[in-house]
């Protein structure tokens, strides 16, 4: 008779044996070590969680392992333009958001 068991079944023997603290910890280390070896799911990743609007630019070349104008061109080459805010927008909504926090102290 077979088991439906999935590979994440599996490895919680790595748990069990102590190896890992839990699966959470077991799963980080698996997708760390996925996007170390595949750079250009690291950049696929990068891309969208940008496009998205879930990263700043900057997080997503740091993501990417790429620097920030490579990155740039890497948007513009996959034809994703980038929204850059105004800087007064910014800064009227980081003040906005602290005035409130302030407030409900």
């Amino acid at each position: 008779m077979t088991e439906n068991v999935t590979l994440l079944d599996d490895l919680d023997i790595l748990v069990e044996r102590g190896i890992y603290r839990d699966r959470e910890t077991l799963i980080k280390d698996a997708v760390r070590s996925l996007l170390r070896s595949k750079p250009e799911l690291r950049r696929q990743l990068a891309i969208e969680l940008y496009k998205l609007n879930r990263i700043s630019l900057s997080r997503a070349a740091e993501i990417g392992g790429i620097d920030v104008e490579s990155f740039k061109e890497i948007l513009r080459e996959t034809g994703i333009t980038r929204v850059v805010s105004p800087v007064g927008e910014t800064i009227r909504d980081e003040v906005e958001r602290l005035m409130h926090l302030r407030e409900t102290e």
